[in-house]
């Protein structure tokens, strides 16, 4: 997939969006951004999930289903505030990367 670094914050958003719905792990997120098109190796999504709790939006624990532990991440009141806030930025975004398209009606 070319332009991976232009995608990096909205695997973070899509990231923040699951993990302030419900508690999520990293196989399960790298199964639902792949229903996405992103294709990320545990090498790249773990790392970007402990980054996410490193500044404090996302919060984790560990549960043992059988013999496998999961960490499981959440989205911390920090996490939905900056979910909140990039929802606005997004929605503003979307409006200028598509008013030119055919058949959308112009804001000018």
């Amino acid at each position: 997939m070319g332009g991976r670094d232009l995608y990096a914050g909205l695997i973070k958003l899509h990231v923040l969006h699951h993990a302030a719905r419900e508690p999520v792990y990293g196989l399960a997120m790298i199964e639902e951004l792949g229903r996405h098109g992103y294709r990320l190796s545990p090498g790249t999504l773990y790392p970007i999930l402990h980054g996410l709790e490193a500044q404090g939006y996302l919060a984790s624990t560990k549960k043992r289903a059988g013999s496998v532990e999961r960490r499981f991440y959440r989205a911390t009141k920090a996490g939905r505030a900056a979910l909140a806030a990039a929802k606005l930025k997004v929605r503003e975004l979307f409006g200028e990367l598509f008013e030119d398209e055919p058949g959308r009606p112009s804001r000018r």
